[in-house]
């Protein structure tokens, strides 16, 4: 996906919304060990090049960093400087960073760092209340110009009522589980949290239903990702609250101009997408085809 950097890939299970990690999933059934972690031959790739010169990634596109390992996770410690210079490098390049290891922050941050690049979105996991109310206090202290929660796989319900109240983050999701557990999303969680984003004016995406929804009574088995997407944006729950502003850069520390930047396009399946609020746009590489038609979800 041409949205998504992986610097290194493979990772240590910390808490419970671990347990049926989609990476580990995905790495067995090629026959491999989600625990192994190593640095990818795609470590450059914010800086690779086209033939003509220009930066394979765009100014304005927004990349999902290590999206099959964590960012902060102990073993990628000598590789974390380089990967700080390449955000810094590429100051016109929007960069979302996850963690469920936000207390490890502070003492990973480069020596330039001060109040952070404008270019880097800190996002920390919260499956459920428990780990919101460990992890939203580290992302509230820490020195980064935007910040989210991403809350997924939702597996609990989660009020971040209280820490919305300062205006500091600007961005949640949500979504369910999928693969091996399947462990059930309940449209409660889904509902409450939108309502708290509305009141503060933050947005706020419900990305997927996960495989297994409870919605007023009723269990819905959806095992396609593109059938829970399309469900998720027919329940209404996506709104956009207020625009963040992100001060991207060229070389010389200028800010480049809205209309130089890079405006995503979309498909016509992507009108019926989630996760389309917060997505970069699709690449136009030709894969995908004409948008396939959906099956209606099963009810058991």
């Amino acid at each position: 996906m041409h949205d998504i950097w992986n610097p290194w890939h493979g990772c240590r299970k910390c808490s419970e919304g671990c347990e049926n990690c989609y990476m580990y999933f995905l790495d067995r059934a090629r026959d491999r060990d989600g625990a192994e972690i190593y640095r990818t031959q795609s470590f450059y790739y914010p800086l690779q090049k086209r033939r003509d010169g220009s930066f394979q990634i765009r100014s304005g596109e927004l990349i999902r960093v290590c999206m099959t390992s964590d960012f902060f996770l102990e073993d990628a410690d000598p590789w974390r400087s380089e990967a700080w210079e390449i955000m810094r490098q590429r100051g016109d390049v929007k960069f979302y960073l996850l963690t469920k290891r936000p207390e490890r922050v502070r003492d990973q941050l480069p020596p330039w760092w001060g109040d952070g690049l404008e270019n880097v979105m800190f996002n920390v996991t919260c499956e459920n209340q428990r780990r919101a109310d460990e992890r939203v206090p580290h992302l509230l202290s820490l020195p980064f110009r935007h910040k989210g929660v991403m809350c997924a796989p939702l597996i609990g319900g989660v009020s971040l009522k209280t820490y919305l109240a300062d205006g500091q983050i600007e961005q949640v999701a949500c979504g369910g589980e999928n693969y091996g557990g399947r462990r059930p999303c309940r449209f409660e969680w889904v509902q409450r949290l939108r309502a708290e984003c509305e009141e503060r004016d933050v947005t706020f995406c419900f990305l997927e239903t996960g495989s297994v929804f409870l919605k007023d009574g009723k269990r819905y088995f959806l095992p396609q990702k593109r059938l829970q997407s399309e469900m998720a944006f027919k329940s209404g729950m996506g709104f956009a609250g207020k625009p963040i502003r992100w001060r991207l850069t060229d070389p010389l520390g200028l800010e480049i101009p809205a209309e130089q930047l890079y405006t995503p396009r979309y498909r016509e399946a992507c009108a019926r997408c989630g996760g389309r609020l917060i997505c970069n746009g699709c690449s136009d590489c030709g894969k995908c085809g004409p948008a396939a038609s959906l099956p209606s979800p099963q009810t058991f």
